[in-house]
C-alpha cells in the first residue's frame, strides 16, 4: 500500500526509485546476453575453424561450420551492436537484440542435437542456456504492454502478420513433404540418409516451438495485441539471419560433399531471394517503431 510521503514524492523522485529498482534486471540481462555472446563466439570459431572437432558426416560437418561462421560473423556482431545501442534508448536496437538471440538459441539446439557429441558440447549446452534466459529476461525489461506505444498507428500490422502466415505455411508444407512419407513408411526415411541422425532436430524444434510460436505471434499481430508487436518483430529479425545461415550452411555442405542430397548449392540462390524479400516487411517494422524518441530527438 502507497503511503503518505509516497503519494506526496514528486513525480521525478519517484521515477528515478522505479528506474533504480528496475536497473539490477537491466544488468542482469545485458550479463546474460553479453556472456551469451562470447560463448556463442568461442562455440562457433571452435566449430568452424578447428579440424576434427566435428565428428558427423561431410555434408552435417560442412553444413554446420557453414551456420558457425554465420553465428560468428552475424549473429554475434548483430547482439553486441544491438546491445550497445539499446543501452542508448533505441528499441529498435531491442527487436533486434531478441531477434539475433532467438537465432543462437535456435541453432545451439541443432549443435547439440545434430552434431556427434564433441569437445565443444559443454559451449553448446552454454548457449542454449544463456539464449533460454537471456530471452527471459530482456522480455520482462522491455515492458510489453507499454512498448505497444512506441510504434506509429501507420504500421500496417495486418500486412505484416499475414507475411509471417504465409512463411509458416510454406515452411510447415515443406516440412511435411518430407514427413508424411516417412510417418508412412515402413523403413527409415530418405530425408535421414547420409546425416548419421535418427530422426530430424530440425523438424522437432520447428514443428513443436518455432513455426507455433511465429503463427501465434502473427494472429497477436494482426489483432494489435502487445505481444504481437514484440515477438512478431524479434521473429523477424531471427528469420532474416536465418535465411542468410541456411544458405551458407547450404553451400557449404554441398562443397564438403557433391554427391549428397542433404545439402544443395540450389538453395543458395533461393534463400538469398527469401532474404531480400523478408527486408521488406521488416523495413515497414523498423520505419514505424522508435515513434517517442524520434518525437524526443525532433
Amino acid at each position: 500500500m502507497a503511503t503518505a510521503s509516497t503519494l506526496k514524492a514528486p513525480a521525478s523522485s519517484r521515477a528515478r526509485r522505479e528506474s533504480s529498482s528496475a536497473l539490477p534486471i537491466a544488468k542482469t540481462g545485458y550479463w546474460l546476453s553479453g556472456s551469451l555472446a562470447v560463448v556463442a563466439a568461442i562455440a562457433a570459431a571452435g566449430t568452424a575453424l578447428v579440424p576434427g572437432v566435428l565428428r558427423g558426416t561431410a555434408v552435417m560437418n560442412g553444413s554446420a561450420r557453414g551456420t558457425a561462421l554465420v553465428v560468428l560473423l552475424i549473429a554475434v556482431p548483430a547482439l553486441a551492436i544491438a546491445m550497445w545501442y539499446s543501452a542508448r534508448g533505441s528499441a529498435r536496437a531491442q527487436i533486434v537484440w531478441l531477434g539475433a538471440v532467438g537465432y543462437i538459441l535456435y541453432n545451439s539446439t541443432l549443435f547439440l542435437f545434430m552434431t556427434p557429441f564433441n569437445n565443444l558440447f559443454l559451449l553448446y549446452v552454454a548457449m542454449l542456456s544463456l539464449g533460454t534466459w537471456s530471452t527471459a529476461m530482456v522480455i520482462r525489461g522491455l515492458g510489453v504492454e507499454s512498448f505497444r506505444e512506441r510504434f506509429s498507428p501507420k504500421l500496417p500490422a495486418r500486412a505484416i502478420a499475414t507475411y509471417a502466415l504465409v512463411i509458416v505455411a510454406l515452411n510447415f508444407l515443406a516440412w511435411m513433404r518430407n514427413v508424411v512419407p516417412g510417418v508412412l513408411s515402413t523403413s527409415s526415411p530418405s530425408f535421414l540418409d547420409g546425416t548419421g541422425m535418427p530422426t530430424s532436430v530440425l523438424y522437432v524444434q520447428d514443428l513443436a516451438f518455432w513455426l507455433p510460436l511465429m503463427a501465434v505471434s502473427a494472429v497477436w499481430l494482426w489483432r494489435r495485441q502487445a505481444w504481437g508487436y514484440v515477438i512478431a518483430g524479434a521473429m523477424l529479425v531471427t528469420y532474416e539471419i536465418e535465411a542468410i545461415g541456411v544458405a551458407v550452411d547450404q553451400w557449404m555442405g554441398h562443397a564438403a560433399d557433391p554427391a549428397s542430397t542433404v545439402a544443395s548449392a540450389a538453395a543458395v540462390p533461393m534463400f538469398a531471394v527469401i532474404f531480400v524479400i523478408g527486408l521488406i516487411p521488416l523495413a515497414f517494422y523498423f520505419r514505424h517503431l522508435d515513434r517517442r524518441l524520434t518525437a524526443a530527438r525532433g
